[in-house]
């Protein structure tokens, strides 16, 4: 596998229209989990990889794998518990960051927080070239930190470990979630944080700052928002800005990044070219409204990624652009814009 994915993944409910929770009548079903979005995209993009978890025996947890499996990703390995139920959660439409935005979640005592190592096929789980892992997983019981411990602990064997801090503060309890994560950030090969959450946790600005507090992985990629991202490569470091992207809901768009600067990775691509394919991915998910969009096919984001500096400003992605049938063969923004 080019990359395995452990964590949680819960069935979404979304709103067939705006408005509270308590108003709308009618959801449409998804699945939302940041691992499984990563290996989700990745292998819509053509890359071998699994995604390793824990499902109730339940209709949501069948569909879960169905769906997941359903993009070429690996489901071998995900396991059955008759005792707990599959995670779920309803939001309201809209962006996570308006004033009004809810969030239902029913996962406690789910059966992906039940995971540990000793009911995980660890094999499979380090059968990667990079193994990807997030906050949230540790954050989800003791079992689970202790997995993830595990999983990132030195050792032969151990394959290139991808971490996102995902810091998500309503599943940390007693303030724990700051010294966890920044324990398991320094271990990891390849670091995702975004500038806010590392501002909010620790108290570091900028990614200078980040990089000093640091120092061990070997990249480290801090999220900038709107703004772009920075990426601390060895001794260099390297700022791609963002595109302009008409937003329908800017879920899952992190891990799409993520998703996207792995893809480069694996192919060797360049330190900018990685973080315009993260960029690219992101877009994908920015102009959808759930967690999932496929990504751009590869020729097409190879093509946008290799712009120079002043055409890659001019973008203006909006919904469709990933169509291939949108996209004439000229680069400039009406070529990209719906």
């Amino acid at each position: 596998m080019d990359v395995v994915a452990l964590g949680e993944s819960m069935v979404t409910f979304l709103p067939t229209r705006p408005g509270r929770l308590a108003d709308v009548p009618v959801f449409d079903r998804a699945i939302g989990g940041a691992e499984s979005n990563v290996v989700c995209a990745l292998a819509a993009a053509g890359h071998p990889v699994r995604w390793v978890s824990r499902v109730g025996a339940d209709g949501f947890g069948d569909h879960l794998v169905e769906t997941i499996g359903a993009y070429g990703v690996d489901v071998a390995s995900v396991r059955r518990d008759p005792q707990r139920p599959t995670g779920i959660y309803f939001r309201t439409a809209g962006d996570r960051a308006g004033g009004d935005h809810e969030v239902a979640y029913y996962r406690a005592g789910s059966a992906a927080s039940a995971m540990a190592p000793g009911n995980v096929d660890l094999a499979a789980v380090r059968a990667a070239r990079v193994l990807h892992l997030t906050g949230i997983t540790a954050a989800l019981s003791a079992d689970c930190l202790e997995l993830v411990r595990a999983l990132t602990a030195p050792g032969a064997g151990r394959p290139l470990v991808s971490f996102d801090v995902n810091h998500r503060p309503g599943l940390w309890r007693d303030g724990a979630g700051a010294r966890v994560l920044l324990e398991l950030a320094r271990g990891a090969d390849i670091v995702f944080v975004g500038e806010d959450e590392a501002d909010r946790l620790w108290g570091l600005h900028g990614p200078d700052a980040i990089r000093t507090a640091f120092p061990g992985p070997a990249v480290l990629v801090v999220k900038q928002g709107a703004a772009g991202a920075t990426v601390h490569d060895q001794d260099t470091v390297t700022f791609v800005p963002a595109l302009s992207v008409d937003v329908v809901a800017a879920v899952g768009a992190g891990d799409a990044f993520a998703a996207g600067f792995l893809s480069a990775t694996l192919r060797g691509l360049p330190v900018r070219d990685r973080l315009r394919h993260g960029h690219l991915v992101a877009a994908a998910a920015l102009t959808v409204p759930g967690d999932l969009a496929l990504p751009p096919a590869r020729d097409h984001a190879a093509r946008l990624a290799a712009l120079d500096e002043e055409s890659w400003g001019r973008l203006r992605l909006g919904p469709g652009w990933t169509r291939a049938d949108r996209v004439p063969d000229r680069t400039s923004e009406e070529a990209v814009t719906p």
